[in-house]
């Protein structure tokens, strides 16, 4: 309650200032914890060698340099993801690069990759308690690199041996060129470099990888996408980043800003190709639905729509950390109501029908 009381002390501040303060207070342990709760037993299952308590994470770009994951977790988090961690430190895009619309329940942002690098990112995680939760390293490429299958590679090597899984980042907006390597050429090579780098450091028994598209695909591009992903064995996928879209319906102030929206305007969207890479996965690939999810009902929609798994990010910002134990519990008493006795028995049903 007091941290959710504090959301309009953070407000009064510019959004990256509040957002550090943020990583500060959870890195410290200062945030709040949910303590003894114990999620609804029918939201657990098991995926890529795992067991999730249930289906809500925190999404990266929340903890870029893997300092709060453990502060994160205590608020309720099946999950994290950390990152996106370049091999070299990169200090984004020039401020301001962040911005709230609250009227819209969304954020704009063009940070553009802004981590303290892959050493200092891996050398957290590896100080971490393994029975403390779930942690996912998100991984991208430096701004302005001639060979990003390289970067990527470099990724995996330094984060397999320490986190769960591992995200393979093509789809953030703010990165020149990075949207171009979901074409089929670049993503195989790109990809097969990933597992290489895997094989490499931990054999056959490495953690999973994940790879995270955007929402602004056409419907060639995406089928390109999940041929490569199925002929290479990619572990799973993360759908979607943000989008470089500007809805209509936008009001706020920063609606014009550049970079990439998310919040509510991109739970359409977002649901729309989540439910279209569910039917071309044939619902063989976990899939984790990112992308305007602010309630138990969003949530229940994602998993629906198609997703195993769901992360949130901004709303956590208008909303406050309890959010997360909520919308558990919020999906616990959906499955209540549809007389279900597991979350997988609703996974993709309502994919084909999702506009």
């Amino acid at each position: 309650m007091l941290a959710d009381l504090a959301l309009p002390l953070l407000r009064c501040l510019d959004p990256e200032t509040a957002h550090r303060l943020t990583v500060r207070a959870l890195s410290a342990g200062l945030g709040p914890s949910t303590g003894g709760w114990v999620p609804d037993a029918r939201l657990g299952q098991s995926l890529f060698g795992l067991r999730f308590p249930h289906p809500v994470g925190i999404a990266a770009g929340f903890d870029k340099d893997a300092e709060a994951f453990a502060g994160a977790l205590k608020l309720g988090a099946a999950f994290v993801e950390v990152g996106t961690m370049t091999p070299r430190p990169q200090p984004g895009n020039p401020r301001p690069r962040l911005f709230r619309l609250p009227e819209d329940g969304a954020v704009i942002n063009r940070n553009g990759f802004n981590n303290s690098g892959l050493e200092a990112g891996a050398a957290r995680l590896a100080r971490r308690d393994r029975t403390q939760g779930i942690v996912g390293a998100n991984v991208g490429a430096n701004k302005g690199v001639e060979t990003p299958e390289s970067d990527y590679a470099a990724g995996v090597r330094a984060t397999a041996p320490l986190a769960d899984y591992i995200t393979i980042n093509v789809s953030s907006p703010n990165t020149p060129g990075l949207r171009d390597l979901q074409a089929p050429g670049p993503l195989r090579e790109l990809l097969r470099a990933a597992k290489a780098a895997r094989k490499d450091v931990t054999g056959e028994t490495g953690p999973a990888i994940l790879l995270k598209i955007a929402p602004d695909l056409d419907d060639a591009q995406l089928e390109g996408i999940v041929g490569v992903v199925l002929d290479e064995g990619i572990d799973g996928m993360i759908v979607s980043n943000t989008t470089i879209a500007r809805p209509a319906s936008l009001k706020g102030a920063s609606k014009g800003e550049t970079g990439g929206l998310s919040g509510a305007p991109l739970f359409e969207p977002s649901t729309a190709i989540l439910a279209k890479t569910y039917r071309l996965t044939g619902g063989k690939l976990p899939l984790i639905g990112v992308g305007g999810i602010d309630s138990g009902a969003a949530a229940y929609t994602k998993i629906k729509a198609g997703a195993s798994l769901v992360q949130l990010y901004t709303a956590l910002i208008y909303k406050g950390p309890g959010l997360v134990r909520r919308i558990a519990e919020e999906l616990g008493t959906l499955l209540e109501r549809d007389g279900c006795s597991s979350v997988t028995e609703v996974i993709g049903v309502e994919a084909g029908a999702t506009p």
